[in-house]
């Protein structure tokens, strides 16, 4: 949490940097970054076990963009999500990010906007057929398993407009794998966050 924090605050202090330096041209008209959780509904089968995932997730994340002109912006974002399964310390759990772009307006204070992120991860699959008795205890029954995937994140959102710099977002989105790759379980994903201008 705390590289991530550090990351995001160099990059906005390299962002700051461009910004001034590209005031004149007009081209570049600042940046935006924050922090989000979220959580939602997926569900999905794990053909190779024969298991379906379901349930909502818990996560947090970040997003970094630059304001091009008047209305579109491109950046970056990343996050991590849990989904807990069996009640018994199972979980599926996958951490992505990719580079986005979206399109905004301004109505007032709020703020909707519609984009898509394209990127990747890896999902962390551990189920287990009962809950471990003791520290370093063996269990039969139990699935781990890891796999790399790429994906496209379409979503929709809309920011409330608290002071000049400092924006509430809510955004859905929906995480779907590429051709070629498996990313289970699927569904939306709703984030809550805290965003600010520069």
């Amino acid at each position: 949490m705390k590289k991530i924090v550090t990351g995001i605050l160099a990059v906005c202090c390299l962002l700051q940097t461009f910004t001034l330096t590209a005031q004149e041209k007009k081209v570049l008209r600042g940046f935006d970054g924050g922090m989000m959780v979220h959580s939602g509904y997926l569900s999905g089968q794990l053909d190779a076990i024969g298991y379906e995932a379901k349930g909502a997730p818990l996560g947090i994340g970040g997003v970094i963009r630059l304001h091009l002109g008047e209305h579109f912006r491109v950046g970056g974002e990343g996050y991590v999500s849990t989904l807990s399964q069996r009640s018994n310390g199972s979980y599926l759990k996958y951490g992505w990010g990719g580079l986005l772009a979206d399109y905004y307006a301004v109505l007032g204070r709020f703020q909707p906007y519609a984009g898509v992120s394209l990127g990747g991860g890896a999902m962390t699959t551990l189920l287990m057929s009962e809950r471990p008795a003791s520290a370093w205890a063996s269990i039969d029954g139990t699935y781990y398993h890891k796999q790399g995937f790429m994906a496209i994140d379409p979503f929709l959102g809309c920011d409330f407009i608290v002071s000049g710099p400092m924006h509430l977002t809510l955004k859905v989105d929906w995480l779907v794998a590429l051709s070629g790759f498996k990313l289970l379980p699927g569904g939306p994903r709703v984030s809550l966050g805290f965003l600010f201008y520069h």
